[in-house]
């Protein structure tokens, strides 16, 4: 039995502005108005394809709202999450990314259900492969679901009461459906997709006459003209998708599903049908799409997207989640630059969490993430924060090697008795640093030679620091940094202070730190940076800097990529 929930924590779900929580309390409000005892949240899959960042998204978002969800009713109302599959969806056309191609090319038209499995025919069919990489997909990220399939619904009868009052408002959803549709389209449009009795196909074809009391409908063979009668009930049909997704709602008894914006328009005509057949369509909202690093629509054909592998190749599957967490009604850019970023603001987000109060916990992206039982963050040194990403990758430039080792001897030396076994998450965190450092941020770096100030202050700072070999304060380094850029580049505008309060230093003093020491145009915190690297190795770099070793090292390594 779970522990009482903290009475601050319960009073802040209620007024919490998080948008879980706003999600959350609208499906409150369903039940209240229905008088259900169990919340159905649902997402759902189309099994003609992997599944893909979009799927992680909808279910780490729709987990979110489940979880507030079960703070704002103290745990009192049992919930589920249904991860839908329509895999009796008629197979529209063979994949590019799948072998035996032509084999699956004579399924054409057939549920996705009923076509071979091309991989291995290590299951009955395309659909029940594709329905398992879902399963291993939902599982690698331990997400709480229970599966269920589009054709063991049908097929068992779960939908047949449900697909009978569907037959009964023929008219009125045929009503909602066919203003919507082109000339052609309205001619062969029918709720009902009968299964061809002989070849199994999905037809798209009109229907001709209804049996109400018998259930069943008529549709013209298309091969044979002949004159077909079918139930509607029992796996002989399916609907079309619009009518589909209201059939399952009302079948179900779904409260909550979410959408992309894309389908504003199809949770509309679906709503419609719900109400039409006697059900009353779910609650949600429409989150934007994602966009591409030209601001272009993400699309799947196009391969213009960033796959859920690849962004674990370099980030972590927590820095996914807040990606997702972050305005979910805002289009974003997709991309690999967004990684590191997103992994900062993880790390960020749950060392803050521990001293928030209620309230504040509760709009903490990392609180959403972990269904509010974050772990403890992993803080190092005397500071006791994080080794945020941004510093392992200026680590990792300086450091010019791509052997993990390395990087933890650096690591090692700044938090004695730190290792990948008692932080495991930073262990996971160097080798996704050194992934992307090696195949995007050192390719992109640009060093240029320091003015004659800029010199004249490294060479003072590079004297300063050597009064400091061997520290690991970085309170005391960033002193020193400040120190000496105040007296080289003083703030004029008044506006900016130090730490310790007294006059600031203006920003060209930190931009050139990062462009001649790391080629790049923003950098960590300099002093954390130095104890981390090493004050010897720090001196030793501003030296390199200053020869213009640095700058010819980063040339002669292009050279090598163009060649």
């Amino acid at each position: 039995m779970s522990p009482p929930l903290d009475p601050a924590l319960l009073d802040a779900a209620r007024s919490s502005a998080a948008w879980p929580f706003e999600e959350a309390r609208k499906v409150v409000a369903r039940l209240e108005r229905t008088g259900r005892r169990e919340a159905l949240f649902e997402t759902g899959y189309g099994p003609s394809g992997l599944p893909h960042i979009g799927t992680f998204g909808e279910v780490a978002r729709t987990t979110m709202v489940r979880n507030a969800f079960r703070i704002l009713t103290e745990e009192r109302i049992p919930t589920r999450l249904l991860a839908f599959s329509d895999d009796m969806d008629g197979l529209r056309k063979v994949p590019d990314n799948v072998p035996n191609r032509e084999m699956m090319a004579a399924h054409l038209g057939r549920p996705l259900s009923r076509v071979p499995d091309p991989f291995s025919n290590e299951h009955p069919s395309f659909g029940a492969a594709n329905n398992a990489r879902l399963r291993t997909f939902l599982d690698r990220f331990g997400f709480a679901y229970e599966f269920a399939s589009a054709t063991d619904y049908y097929a068992s009868g779960r939908f047949d009461a449900t697909l009978l009052r569907m037959l009964a408002a023929f008219d009125e959803v045929m009503a909602i459906i066919l203003p919507t549709l082109g000339p052609e389209r309205r001619e062969t449009y029918s709720p009902f997709l009968p299964l061809h009795p002989r070849t199994g196909i999905v037809l798209q074809v009109p229907t001709l006459e209804r049996d109400v009391a018998g259930g069943r409908i008529a549709y013209r063979d298309p091969d044979t003209g002949e004159v077909l009668w079918t139930p509607v009930t029992g796996g002989a049909v399916k609907c079309q998708w619009k009518a589909d997704w209201a059939l399952r709602w009302v079948a179900l008894g779904v409260d909550y599903e979410m959408a992309g914006k894309d389908l504003i328009d199809s949770v509309k005509l679906s709503s419609e049908i719900a109400r039409a057949i006697g059900g009353e369509p779910p609650e949600g909202f429409n989150y934007e799409l994602f966009l591409d690093e030209n601001g272009q629509k993400i699309s799947k054909s196009k391969g213009n997207g960033l796959t859920i592998e690849q962004w674990l190749d370099y980030g972590t599957p927590e820095s996914l989640a807040l990606f997702m967490y972050n305005r979910p009604r805002e289009a974003k850019k997709l991309h690999f630059d967004v990684i590191p970023r997103a992994v900062d603001d993880y790390l960020t987000a749950l060392e803050r969490l521990p001293g928030q109060d209620a309230k504040t916990r509760l709009g903490n992206p990392a609180w959403h993430i972990h269904g509010g039982e974050p772990p403890l963050p992993e803080l190092v040194g005397g500071s006791g924060t994080s080794v945020t990403f941004s510093m392992l990758l200026n680590l990792v430039a300086v450091a010019n090697s791509e052997d993990p080792a390395v990087v933890w001897g650096f690591i090692r030396r700044y938090a004695p008795g730190v290792s990948p076994q008692t932080h495991p998450g930073l262990d996971r965190l160097v080798r996704h640093a050194l992934a992307f450092y090696r195949d995007f941020v050192r390719p992109a770096k640009a060093y240029r030679a320091p003015t004659e100030t800029e010199r004249a202050a490294l060479a003072e700072l590079s004297d300063a620091l050597a009064d400091q070999e061997g520290s690991t304060d970085a309170d005391a380094l960033q002193a020193i940094v400040y120190d000496v850029g105040r007296r080289f580049f003083p703030d004029t505008s008044g506006k900016a202070k130090s730490p310790d309060g007294r006059p600031g230093v203006a920003q060209a003093w930190f931009g050139a730190l990062y462009n001649v020491l790391l080629g790049e145009a923003r950098g960590p915190r300099f002093g954390s940076f130095a104890a981390l690297y090493g004050v010897g190795e720090t001196r030793a770099l501003i030296a390199k800097a200053l020869s213009g070793e640095l700058a010819r090292e980063h040339e002669r390594f292009l050279e090598r990529r163009a060649a």
